[in-house]
């Protein structure tokens, strides 16, 4: 059974997105993290990037595989999370509370994001 906070949203890429003010911060959920493995390295957007929805913007790999990082929403990067970037080992221990990077998001762009209810039937398989 995966952990899936209740006060976030989701991808099918397998990414949370809390949102404020229009400000989406994103991380890599729990199941990413128990399928990669011990994540050894990210590779992050650089900020001012105008991203789409979808658009493969990152990478994450583990010692098992190396996995593309997407933009869940369109928008502008505004920060990059450097301490990710330095020890991203510690995503391993607690995926929920190291963020990735964050979108300052276009109007109007939060299509085919996942509730937690819905994000936990697609990673259970029920």
């Amino acid at each position: 059974m995966s952990h899936v906070p209740a006060d976030l949203t989701y991808t099918d890429d397998h990414e949370w997105i809390r949102t404020e003010d229009g400000t989406v911060t994103v991380g890599i959920t729990d199941h990413a993290q128990r399928n990669l493995g011990d994540i050894v390295f990210f590779e992050l957007p650089s900020v001012g990037k105008v991203v789409d929805a979808g658009d493969a913007i990152g990478t994450v790999e583990s010692v098992k595989a190396a996995s593309e990082l997407y933009a869940p929403v369109g928008g502008e990067v505004i920060e990059v999370n450097e301490e990710a970037v330095d020890s991203p080992e510690d995503v391993n221990g607690d995926p929920y509370g190291m963020w990735l990077f964050k979108i300052k998001a276009a109007k109007g762009r939060f299509d085919g994001l996942l509730d937690a209810k819905t994000y936990k039937k697609l990673v259970d398989g029920e």
